[in-house]
């Protein structure tokens, strides 16, 4: 109730009042009044600056020097120094914490009830902590779900899960803006069709909406006049909120890795003018891993290990208070009041990994990883209708399948027909998959994922039935149903509610000079023309026919597929880093101080988790590089 009054007086009878008052603002290259209905309509909302999201704290960007500024201790030789320059933008004050992602899986839980997969991708793998020679079972069970560590950072969380993660709090955010706004009333009763930005942006998406808090439609046509032209507020049509209200906030992400990196280093309080003082090893200042000033005398900077099985110093004085992870807010945050920029737990980001990206990297807000992607279109030319399934990467749950069964036969076969059994259930799940894939193929994707989806709605029942008839068979269910279970359902690629994207393609950009393809990844460190067959149009030839029939892949072929078209998951890797290979940056609590430099570098498959890396969200910076710090709603 309190939002709809806020709602009405700020928007509502604001805009009105406006409308009905003779000083209308006036287009400077046309001379037409703005927000005058019986001109046209057109609207110019007032608008300050952008809001700053739950969480975030706004770095105002800069020029830096990227890269090592440590010795090469590993000789990678991949992080060469060089200046570049990174837009303003938010981020997270603090790591995304166990206790944010209980909240995430709840509401996947209590959201998408009739698809169990969903919750199954979402889980952190919680038996990252185990060790083949330490005791660390307590972590397994209890450090993702016990409130004594909901303050500390989620680990065994992927890349992929990570980036789901930002894509759902940017959704949620935006609910609560609108929400907030009076625009929308609490739903919380989304079954399989929760609130998305985009598609509410797109007219898809109404439940919940608040028939008292829309915003008016200046548009003359739409109604609001009488027969003499005079406006009659009670008959003005409303609209729903648009991109150009200023209202919505954009997405949250993980940050780029010069973003991160020029985060951590905070270089606001290190400047005199325009000079940097001291170029900096750590987060702070100085060369030492210690707090130089009198209170704190000798105490850790950061959560990392100090020496040879010193993790967390002598009892009685626990130096940096933390035999694994501490709580996200620990320690002293950087200039730009960032907790764990250092030490704690690795981070990922954006990034694919190159060896010589900075060679490659543009000067101005470097990233390696674009796939450029459009909105799918219907027939008459409109934004085709949300998604009502879940989509999966059909052809990477056939190779996980195939992987599957190659290393279960590995294993000594036991009594009575299990090895029948589960050949045959192996057998109707690839059959499945292949119809998918034929049908994805046929650009029919919704359609192919609605096939897989047998594989969990009939396929699994049909099995577990068949094993509970036999006693002896128990086991077997519990052994190859659930791993099969929860590995498919690591293939979850689009969620129910989400509007259907597809990569852009190269007969869209025929006169296109900054882009061509969709995958990007590759250029100028990967395709065909990085590589030793540059000038080998017969090599040229024989990928683009066998390997790139759509133009989708830039003729990659150093780091992921071979020349005869063979993808390298198959078995014939041509280089251990991929177009999966995504950097992770900063050090853990298991490192030594010298991966707390922000220059440092590394890569992990971005479907891989550890007990030592976490992440936190960034946020797009709209507008003037310097904020004005206030939290801001409608305006009056």
């Amino acid at each position: 109730m309190a939002s709809d009054k806020k709602f009405l007086i700020t928007m509502g009878i604001a805009s009105i009042l406006l409308i009905s008052s003779c000083g209308y603002e006036k287009s400077s290259v046309t001379g037409w009044d703005y927000n005058n209905s019986q001109t046209g309509g057109f609207q110019k909302v007032a608008y300050e600056e952008q809001e700053t999201g739950p969480g975030l704290v706004l770095v105002e960007g800069g020029t830096f020097t990227m890269g090592r500024v440590e010795q090469d201790v590993e000789f990678d030789w991949n992080n060469i120094p060089r200046r570049v320059t990174v837009s303003s933008f938010y981020i997270d004050e603090t790591e995304v914490t166990n206790f944010h992602w209980l909240e995430y899986l709840y509401w996947i839980q209590r959201t998408y009830t009739d698809f169990p997969m969903i919750y199954k991708k979402a889980l952190p793998d919680t038996l990252v902590w185990r060790s083949k020679l330490a005791y660390n079972e307590p972590y397994t069970e209890y450090y993702l779900r016990h409130p004594s560590y909901r303050d500390y950072p989620v680990v065994g969380v992927n890349w992929l899960q990570a980036s789901d993660f930002c894509a759902w709090r940017s959704d949620r955010v935006n609910e609560y803006v609108l929400i907030r706004e009076g625009v929308l009333l609490w739903n919380p009763n989304q079954q399989n069709e929760p609130f998305s930005a985009q598609a509410y942006l797109a007219g898809q998406y109404e439940a919940g909406e608040n028939p008292r808090g829309q915003i008016p439609d200046l548009d003359p046509s739409k109604g609001g006049q009488d027969g003499s032209g005079k406006i009659k507020t009670k008959n003005l049509a409303t609209r729903k909120v648009r991109m150009e209200d200023g209202i919505l906030l954009p997405r949250y992400r993980l940050p780029t890795e010069a973003e991160w990196e020029y985060a951590a280093y905070g270089l606001l309080g290190h400047l005199n003018d325009e000079r940097i003082l001291e170029r900096r090893i750590y987060p702070w200042n100085g060369h030492f891993v210690r707090n130089e000033s009198d209170k704190w005398q000798g105490e850790m900077m950061a959560n990392f290990v100090r020496g040879r099985g010193d993790y967390m110093g002598v009892a009685g004085h626990l130096n940096d208070n933390a035999d694994a992870t501490a709580p996200v807010i620990s320690y002293w945050p950087n200039d730009y009041g960032l907790y764990n920029m250092a030490g704690n737990v690795s981070e990922w980001v954006m990034d694919v990994y190159r060896p010589l990206s900075s060679e490659d990297y543009d000067e101005f807000r470097p990233f390696r990883g674009n796939v450029f992607k459009t909105k799918v279109l219907n027939s008459a030319g409109a934004i085709d209708a949300k998604l009502d399934e879940t989509l999966y990467d059909v052809d990477g749950m056939l190779e996980y399948v195939v992987a599957f069964e190659t290393e279960r036969a590995k294993r000594t076969p036991v009594v009575g027909g299990l090895d029948s059994l589960e050949t045959e259930l192996l057998k109707s799940i690839k059959e499945i998959i292949k119809e998918g894939i034929d049908l994805k193929n046929r650009k029919q994707h919704v359609e192919a994922s609605r096939k897989v989806r047998e594989i969990f709605d009939n396929l699994f029942d049909d099995f577990d039935n068949l094993v509970q008839q036999d006693p002896t068979l128990m086991e077997y269910q519990l052994e190859v149903s659930a791993i099969l279970r929860k590995g498919l359902s690591d293939f979850v690629i689009n969620t129910p509610g989400n509007l259907k994207m597809r990569d852009v393609r190269p007969e869209e950009n025929l006169d296109r000079r900054n882009y061509t393809i969709a995958d990007n990844i590759d250029f100028l460190d990967g395709d065909i023309n990085s590589s030793i067959y540059y000038n080998d149009d017969g090599v040229k030839e024989n990928i683009n026919l066998n390997n790139d029939p759509l133009g989708k892949k830039d003729q990659n072929i150093v780091y992921q597929s071979l020349l005869d078209g063979e993808k390298a998951s198959a078995g014939k890797p041509t280089s251990l880093i991929s177009d999966k290979s995504r950097v992770y940056k900063g050090g853990s609590w298991r490192d030594r101080a010298y991966y707390m430099s922000p220059g440092t570098r590394r890569y992990l498959d971005q479907h891989l988790s550890t007990e030592t890396i976490g992440f936190r969200c960034a946020m797009d910076r709209i507008g003037r590089p310097s904020g004005l710090g206030k939290a801001k709603g409608r305006k009056k």
